[in-house]
């Protein structure tokens, strides 16, 4: 049953983020960008998503589990430490450079764009080499 919650979840993302045509990297650079022709329009799917978040954690932050597991799964670290640090950076580097962050470019795949392929499989390349650093 969790898979199933998963992959449902995962699909009523990938279709907020499409609708809200966060898959086209020229629409979230054009926030990114602030000139003349700055497009705020990002600001209302984060602050959507930031209602859903609430709304579900406030529901659930007080329950002994989850629903379908045996035990909430919460972050140990409390601390800033290196590869939090460096892993922010180059998320936020990448996504304004390509106007893409890792949930969009998963959505976007079908749309068969050369630079959405690019950008997936450096993802995937920078998340192997992660695993080899010693950081």
């Amino acid at each position: 049953m969790p898979i199933i919650i998963a992959f449902v979840a995962g699909l009523l993302m990938s279709a907020g983020i499409a609708y809200s045509q966060m898959i086209d990297p020229e629409k979230v650079l054009g926030f990114l960008t602030l000139n003349a022709h700055w497009d705020p329009s990002l600001i209302l799917v984060m602050a959507s998503a930031l209602a859903v978040y609430s709304t579900g954690y406030w529901l659930f932050a007080k329950k002994d589990k989850p629903l379908f597991a045996g035990q909430f799964h919460l972050p140990g670290k409390k601390q800033l430490d290196k590869p939090l640090l460096l892993g922010s950076l180059l998320f936020g580097a990448g996504w304004g450079l390509v106007g893409y962050c890792p949930g969009p470019a998963l959505a976007a795949i079908s749309s068969g764009s050369s630079g959405t392929l690019a950008f997936i499989a450096c993802m995937l390349l920078g998340w192997f080499i992660s695993r080899k650093l010693p950081i």
